[in-house]
């Protein structure tokens, strides 16, 4: 009885065992266990393919001595572990460079837990950003320096009236210029604060293009004044005529209405 009872004992404990490895297992971010000598004792998918491991080939294997990243190699030699680290993940490639944050605790006796979590995308969004908010820098003190150039020489200068009417003409240029790079930055602002869009959004293709080409023709309409007009022509494969787009409405009418406002703006009449 006393065997019985031990083994349904055991059987009770391996069970929560295999739960545990179950809901790690199903964890977005990588976990390894390591034991007192820093070898793998067991790791989930997502950790073997964050790091290129295999789960069953790697057991018992140095964790320093499959993860060939002198970042790491660093990191892990060192005492401190309370910050995380940022490495590259071993499916980066030149066109897309995968980063992952790794960072190990300690826990029970000697043993280590090494956790790794998939940041490309915020390494991106990172980077995008900062070259986004330095861009903007740069652009905005051009008109920034025509503006005070202006207004320095209205000040300073006996200017005649269609004098000041033509340097206010050109400040206006530069005020709309700011405006627009203002507007960028807003727009940026509120993408990052919304949600993803639900990919089940579905716009009809055909309604897109008409919403472009309607655009387009007003504001050819408007720019050319007493010159041959431009041609307008928006051609939908038949093939097409039924397809749909999945994305939100408001951001790809958004991307097109600016590559199509660029098209008429630039393109010489006729």
């Amino acid at each position: 009885r006393m065997l019985r009872q031990q083994e349904k004992l055991a059987a009770v404990h391996q069970k929560q065992l295999q739960d545990f490895l179950l809901a790690i297992q199903a964890s977005p971010n990588g976990v390894i266990l390591l034991d007192e000598q820093a070898r793998i004792e067991w790791c989930n998918d997502t950790a073997a393919a964050h790091l290129g491991l295999d789960a069953q080939r790697d057991r018992l294997q140095h964790v320093v001595h499959l993860v060939r990243d002198p970042v790491f190699a660093r990191y892990f030699a060192q005492d401190d572990h309370s910050a995380e680290v940022v490495i590259e993940g071993r499916s980066s490639s030149v066109v897309n460079r995968q980063k992952l944050s790794v960072q190990l605790h300690a826990y029970g006796e000697g043993r280590s837990l090494l956790l790794t979590r998939d940041i490309t995308a915020l390494a991106q969004a990172d980077a995008m950003r900062r070259d986004f908010v330095a861009n903007v820098s740069h652009e905005i003190r051009t008109p920034l320096t025509v503006l005070s150039g202006f207004i320095e020489t209205i000040q300073t200068l006996d200017l005649s009236a269609s004098e000041q009417k033509q340097y206010l003409a050109l400040m206006g240029v530069q005020a709309e210029r700011m405006r627009v790079l203002v507007d960028d930055l807003l727009t940026l602002s509120r993408l990052e604060g919304s949600p993803m869009p639900g990919t089940n959004i579905a716009l009809p293709l055909h309604l897109l293009m008409k919403t472009c080409e309607q655009e387009a023709k007003g504001l050819s309409a408007s720019i050319v004044q007493g010159e041959m007009a431009q041609v307008i022509a928006f051609h939908l494969p038949t093939e097409l005529a039924e397809a749909v787009v999945l994305g939100e409405q408001r951001e790809l009418q958004s991307a097109l209405s600016n590559l199509v406002s660029n098209a008429v703006r630039y393109t010489p009449s006729g």
